[in-house]
């Protein structure tokens, strides 16, 4: 059924305005905007995806006029719509609802089939267009010719030839009338019990034969039957149960892109249908692609958020230049001797891997200058001072202890064979504050947080202008939502050391996250100013400037971020440097080691510029943003509810109501992904606003639509 474009406007906004809308988001989400520079290739997905203008003729039968009781069937056209509605997906077949044509039942006649395919079809669609059929129903051989046809409504079997649409049209429309360059055709024409097993061998076989230059997918092969089942969600041909699902994303797994193709989709298909029915004792059902001329890579459904990101470039170099206040004193990078300084003359470590090194100046009879971590940036040379200051007196065994505990800890990842290593350095020099710092940072990673917090204290108690120990306690309070107490900590790192650009950037995503977002802004402006090529406090800043309503504003930092953060995601947890949980994942207990803060960073500068935009009620440009967030974090239920607003709003602006599938896909997955968000709540009564709309406006689809339907 096809709603008329200003019926559908008010009634949508009728039907919908009802749904909550959202509480206050969560600090970690807000708004949009974007009238700013275009992003380079990282806001793009992996391939330029176009999508072809596009037309489709659905039939689905069930019950036949002319057919006896047992050659009846169930659910054919409850598969006809769910074709449909992925079809008309924005996240699936992106076709426009005007231009998909459903025969349902006794709509399906000879004479509405025939004008359909044989008239409609080849009067629209032109080259480099994109044509799909689907014919859910039976199919028949005629005894007097040995030639195959599907049956519409009103076939009579007495009279194949002249009631049945001859498969050999088909393949001539299909072949020479329709000239567009894509050609999908999906059949389902061969259900158990319904016709012989020699009869659906010679169906098989002639819908085989239709394949030259199209994709065809037929539901089985050889003398095999087409199950259908009341037992997938509500009743489905297992066949079309499956395409869906494929074209709904889950066909796209190598490369995963976002894009379902044809291959992808016969591979999904045949393996899935094969195994269900395999699995639940209905003997073999082998779904079978012919051999035509087509594209393998004909873009069947499009779902962006299905995608993974783009693979990053690899990441620019950086350099270190080293100083001393002394001479003689040899410099070791990574445990390796990079040269002797003197007093006056510089030391120069280009082409390094972005990230944190580890940096120990040494001279004989004197404490040694570290092992301490800096963090080199892509682009650019930073200079490292070694001060020498304290004759020996430290246990040499301890300080090689450390520099061994080091090793195990930042280039092996070894925590606990670390944490062991830096204990004993601390029993045999119980004031080697060093020591006691990196045994914080062992048991931190450990998730020993007590212990850590100990170790921590120890190393301040030692030494209480011991700066790096001290921002990364604060690092760890952040991670373990102590913000007021990890605010401390960083004001203390900022009367000793008001240049520390890390501090500045730690306190602007403290203070964002108490939401004291003017003084979060000027924290994260002054780290800009200092370090211009860092990407994170462009984030904490759009972050900020997006939560107190300036959304303009805001998008040119996203932009920022995103531009400097396109890095290799390998090197995420190194760049994140102290921050282990990086408030984006607050409360969720994965160390830095383990989880790509690099991704989940990008995914929240993508969810800024879709918040920004759809608050902005720029709901359409919104879309793709949190599309893109969802490619680098699946799980974030925020962007998903972010995302259903955005489709639901779309659709009361355009009437579209196609737009309204995508909006209860996403509001079902925040209720899987956390039912106890307030989101949660609002996601399902906007559901239950969705279903009851889509039910009064269109015949039922119970694959997607149905209240009792399982959330998805």
């Amino acid at each position: 059924m096809t709603i008329t474009r200003i019926a559908t406007v008010f009634a949508l906004a009728a039907a919908l305005a009802a749904a909550q809308q959202p509480p206050p988001r969560p600090p970690q989400q807000q708004q949009r905007d974007l009238t700013i520079e275009k992003l380079g290739t990282e806001t793009t997905p992996p391939k330029a995806v176009t999508i072809p203008r596009s037309y489709a003729v659905i039939v689905g039968i069930a019950r036949y006029k002319n057919l006896t009781a047992k050659q009846q069937l169930q659910f054919p056209e409850r598969d006809a719509q769910s074709i449909k509605t992925i079809l008309i997906n924005p996240e699936g077949g992106s076709f426009k609802e005007e231009n998909v044509h459903v025969l349902i039942g006794p709509q399906a006649t000879l004479a509405r089939v025939r004008d359909e395919i044989d008239n409609w079809l080849p009067s629209k669609a032109q080259p480099g267009d994109r044509v799909l059929i689907y014919f859910a129903g039976h199919g028949f051989i005629d005894p007097s010719n040995g030639k195959g046809y599907l049956a519409p409504y009103d076939i009579d079997p007495r009279h194949i030839d002249t009631t049945g649409y001859p498969m050999e049209e088909l393949a001539s429309v299909m072949g020479g009338k329709i000239q567009a360059t894509s050609k999908i055709l999906f059949t389902d024409a061969c259900h158990s019990g319904a016709i012989s097993p020699e009869d659906t061998q010679k169906v098989n076989q002639k819908l085989t034969d239709l394949t030259t230059s199209l994709f065809s997918l037929t539901a089985s092969r050889d003398r095999e039957s087409s199950f259908e089942t009341a037992d997938l969600e509500g009743g489905h041909g297992v066949f079309t149960y499956y395409v869906v699902k494929g074209l709904e994303g889950a066909a796209d797994l190598t490369p995963r892109d976002g894009i379902v193709t044809a291959d992808e989709l016969q591979e999904y298909v045949h393996t899935q249908v094969r195994e269900y029915v395999s699995a639940h004792g209905g003997g073999s059902q082998n779904p079978t692609s012919g051999r035509g001329g087509y594209d393998p890579n004909m873009l069947l459904s499009y779902v962006p958020a299905n995608a993974d990101p783009a693979i990053a470039p690899a990441p620019k170099t950086g350099g270190l230049v080293f100083e001393s206040n002394a001479d003689g004193v040899e410099v070791f990078l990574d445990g390796n001797s990079v040269g002797v300084l003197s007093k006056g003359k510089t030391l120069s470590s280009p082409g390094l891997t972005p990230g944190q090194h580890t940096v120990q100046g040494v001279k004989n009879g004197y404490e040694p200058d570290g092992p301490r971590q800096v963090t080199v940036y892509p682009g650019r040379e930073d200079t490292v001072s070694i001060k020498i200051l304290v004759p020996r007196h430290h246990n040499k065994e301890a300080m090689d202890l450390v520099m061994q505990g080091t090793k195990e800890y930042l280039k092996d990842a070894n925590y606990t064979k670390a944490a062991a290593t830096f204990e004993k350095a601390f029993q045999l020099d119980p004031t080697y504050s060093q020591a006691a710092y990196y045994l914080g940072r062992a048991y931190n990673a450990l998730y020993q947080e007590p212990k850590a917090e100990v170790y921590f204290k120890k190393a301040l108690e030692i030494d209480p202008d011991y700066v790096e120990a001290r921002a990364t306690y604060a690092g760890m309070l952040l991670d373990t939502g102590s913000v007021d107490e990890a605010l401390i900590q960083i004001n203390t790192v900022l009367v000793r050391d008001p240049n520390n650009v890390d501090a500045l950037t730690q306190q602007a995503q403290a203070l964002r996250f108490k939401a004291l977002y003017p003084q979060s802004i000027d924290a994260a402006r002054k780290a800009v100013q200092l370090a211009p090529t860092l990407a994170e406090p462009h984030l904490w800043m759009a972050d900020s400037l997006r939560l107190s309503g300036k959304y303009a504003d805001s998008q040119p930092e996203y932009v920022q971020y995103l531009k400097l953060s396109n890095l290799n995601s390998k090197l995420g947890g190194q760049l994140n440097y102290y921050i282990l949980g990086s408030l984006i994942g607050f409360g969720k207990k994965k160390r830095a080691a383990e989880q790509d803060i690099w991704k989940q960073q990008r995914s929240l500068a993508y969810y800024g510029l879709c918040d920004a935009e759809g608050l902005q009620k720029r709901f359409h440009s919104a879309i793709p943003y949190c599309q893109q967030a969802l490619s680098y974090d699946p799980e974030d239920a925020f962007a998903h509810y972010t995302l259903g607003l955005d489709y639901e709003h779309d659709a009361q602006e355009t009437g579209s109501v196609a737009e309204l599938y995508p909006a209860l896909t996403h509001f079902q997955k925040v209720v899987a992904i956390n039912p106890d968000l307030d989101e949660a709540n609002n996601a399902k009564q906007n559901i239950v606003n969705i279903q009851k709309f889509l039910q009064t406006t269109a015949p039922p689809d119970p694959l997607h639509s149905s209240p009792t339907s399982p959330k998805r």
